[in-house]
């Protein structure tokens, strides 16, 4: 029944006729008008509410975000649409949150490298020009090794950003390398320091073929076999490359300082160390630009551990045309 139907009902049961009858029907229309108005109005505003309240919420985190500050996570669970666009939002501010963490860091350790050797520096100076020392060969010596450490953090930090912007790849398209030759070369190399290291040392190359960057291979092999030297606390070293799968398997084992298996991974962070006293050379950024290079090859490089049994391996995809003609 409508409402045109219903007020004609009510006329007739009060058998209202003429003038009576037109005066009646405008009230009822004026109320049933009045009340559509206010229902609807009541309806809207909640309607509204609801749409513009979490649309404020994201609004307000967003200025927090642009103003430099982490917002608490946004909660709207008022419709499917909102609540995806809030979730990808809360994802976003995690991921700048992470990124600022890891920036921060990053700096901090940056000022903790650089201010040791600058300390030295600056003191050597200072003390030259108060004429409390005088200046020999073995203290330009130092300050010279003080400036190369310095030259050098520089280089790594380059290095890796090329590596994580693909720089390299700009510079120098990817080759066909025979690994079982850049092995050797790489092991003939640090063959005197091994020798000097390890009582015994055993190296095993299969032949194989990889498509990648020849020097940032080398440079990966080179950061890996340094360290084995520097925090080997061993006699025997094995380094070994074979053909697994379709991939080139290169695997680096011997008994050195303590790293604990439940923190491996962090070995591959920038600028870890392992003797946090950095009492040890290096400055905690080879095996982070190893990892990088590797990543860079669509490879994986990671680390077994007992705590002292040490065993690096990575792993590289096998050039197409090794499996057609090997």
């Amino acid at each position: 029944m409508s409402v045109k139907d219903y007020a004609c009902f009510l006329v007739n049961a009060e058998n209202i006729t003429g003038p009576q009858l037109v005066q009646m029907l405008n009230i009822f229309l004026v109320i049933v008008s009045v009340l559509s108005f206010v229902i609807a109005g009541v309806f809207h505003y909640f309607f509204a509410k609801q749409i513009v309240k979490p649309v404020k919420i994201l609004s307000n985190a967003a200025k927090e975000v642009s103003a430099g500050r982490t917002p608490a996570p946004v909660d709207v669970s008022t419709s499917s649409g909102l609540a995806e666009l809030a979730s990808n939002f809360n994802q976003m501010v995690e991921t700048l949150a992470s990124v600022q963490n890891q920036r921060e860091e990053m700096l901090k350790d940056i000022a903790h490298e650089l201010r040791t050797p600058l300390t030295n520096i600056n003191g050597y100076l200072e003390a030259l020009h108060h004429e409390v020392i005088k200046g020999d060969a073995a203290l330009f010596g130092s300050l010279l090794d003080e400036s190369q450490r310095i030259t050098r953090v520089v280089e790594l930090i380059t290095e890796l950003n090329a590596w994580d912007k693909g720089i390299y790849f700009l510079q120098k398209p990817f080759e066909e390398i025979e690994m079982d030759k850049l092995l050797h070369e790489s092991v003939t190399a640090f063959d005197l320091k091994l020798q000097h290291t390890f009582s015994t040392f055993e190296a095993d190359f299969e032949p194989a073929i990889v498509k990648g960057h020849k020097d940032g291979l080398k440079q990966v092999l080179t950061n890996l076999l340094q360290n084995t030297i520097d925090y080997n606390e061993g006699n025997h070293f094995y380094i070994r490359g074979i053909c697994v799968d379709h991939t080139y398997r290169i695997t680096l084992s011997h008994y050195g300082q303590w790293i604990d298996p439940e923190q491996k991974e962090m070995i591959f962070d920038r600028f870890y160390r392992i003797e946090r006293s950095r009492s040890t050379p290096g400055t905690g950024l080879g095996l982070a630009i190893a990892r990088r290079i590797i990543e860079a090859h669509q490879g994986s490089i990671s680390v077994e551990t007992d705590g002292h049994h040490h065993r690096f391996s990575i792993t590289l995809p096998l050039h197409v045309d090794f499996f057609i003609n090997p």
